[in-house]
């Protein structure tokens, strides 16, 4: 089949950049030409909605009048080849909603755009990602920067773990949690109000578990405990970073512990390893085949049923990114890998009732190899009273 490439984009707010607290009760469209001028189709009553982007503006009243202005805009991005006009308009859409993130269109737009003859709707995706997902420099530098501290925060909380137990004094996931709080503040970090999760025990099986003031369990010797921290700098553009560790608070880490975590360290490297050859070797694959290596390690060990979520996240400014997820579970995401764009590998077994090991760390993809961030990766369970 012929590969065609995409002319043109429909992009919304959170590409744009637009106020989404302003009023909007009208229909808009912005249509970006790969050459020529974009177009700003607005409704009357509120023309100046679009003023901040460049563009000439188009003004409608009637329904009748949208129409007629969206075909005609369309008319206009297409690429003459010798008997037909190609127009592939690249949209928030995703086919079959693969990737729902993507997928902010609704169905009867599609239907509309659809609708004018000529015209062949593709997935936006990797468009997307390319304007929205790409570092700068500055954010690279903010990302190391929060990596190395929450990297320190770890520790220290796996330290003060350990005193307030040798002081038989009671400590609970939300005092350890609030100790990581006040360390944030004092480091320049926010999480935007979602503080991390600090899980022990049964509480570990269950990934999006979260203490708070008035749920949460006791820290005692021989527990096992799952710290997952995330946070950016307090700074204009700063991207997250996001870690995950376990600890044992006790001398010697139990057997049972060490074989589930050493199973998902193998799946965690072996999708890293994945990932840095195919950077170095200049290789296209996108994040449900990362998703797939890491996850066959687990599968193969007899676990995959206790490997409930994706493998990892796009990071950006919010702690989920607008990237190529690694994911062939939860969704198909089909979005390449691509230069300086981050994200998480963490894979996990949760053992219901019992505990879960998850190890995380971030990938940052460079033009020729890959970096894995915040400080010496965890290679073992932390034996916390060591």
């Amino acid at each position: 089949m012929k590969r065609l490439s995409i002319t043109t984009a429909l992009l919304f707010l959170f590409l744009l950049r637009l106020d989404d607290k302003s009023l909007t009760t009208r229909r808009w469209f912005y249509f970006i030409p790969v050459v020529g001028e974009p177009v700003k189709i607005v409704h009357s009553i509120e023309r100046f909605k679009l003023d901040q982007l460049p563009g000439r503006k188009v003004i409608y009243r009637r329904w009748q009048e949208l129409h007629a202005a969206v075909r005609e805009a369309l008319a206009t991005g297409g690429l003459k080849s010798r008997r037909v006009v190609l127009r592939q308009i690249a949209m928030q859409y995703s086919p079959q909603n693969d990737i729902p993130y993507v997928s902010r269109v609704d169905a009867g737009t599609i239907e509309l755009v659809r609708s004018f003859p000529g015209t062949n709707i593709v997935t936006s995706a990797d468009l997307v990602q390319q304007f929205e997902a790409v570092w700068t420099p500055e954010q690279h530098a903010s990302h190391t920067e929060a990596a190395d501290k929450i990297h320190r925060i770890i520790m220290e909380s796996f330290a003060e773990i350990a005193r307030r137990v040798r002081a038989n004094e009671p400590t609970t996931e939300y005092d350890i949690q609030q100790f990581m709080v006040r360390r944030y503040e004092e480091e320049g970090l926010t999480s935007d109000n979602d503080p991390p999760n600090v899980s022990v025990g049964a509480n570990s099986a269950n990934p999006h578990y979260q203490p708070d003031s008035k749920t949460h369990s006791p820290i005692r010797r021989g527990d096992f405990v799952l710290f997952d921290v995330w946070a950016k700098l307090k700074r204009p553009g700063a991207v997250y970073a996001d870690q995950t560790w376990t600890g044992y608070v006790g001398e010697t880490v139990p057997a049972e512990y060490t074989r589930i975590f050493n199973i998902v360290r193998e799946a965690r490297d072996s999708a890293t390893d994945f990932v840095r050859a195919a950077t170095r070797d200049g290789k296209v694959i996108r994040g449900a085949q990362v998703d797939d290596v890491s996850r066959g390690v687990i599968e193969r060990a007899g676990f995959g049923e206790q490997f409930t979520h994706r493998t990892g996240h796009s990071i950006g400014e919010e702690v989920h990114g607008n990237g190529a997820h690694i994911d062939n579970l939860e969704t198909r995401d089909s979005r390449r890998i691509i230069a300086r764009t981050s994200f998480s590998i963490e894979p996990g077994i949760y053992l219901e009732g019992k505990f879960g090991v998850r190890s995380e760390i971030n990938v940052y993809v460079g033009d020729r190899d890959i970096e894995v961030t915040g400080g010496p990766v965890q290679t073992g369970v932390v034996a916390i009273l060591k």
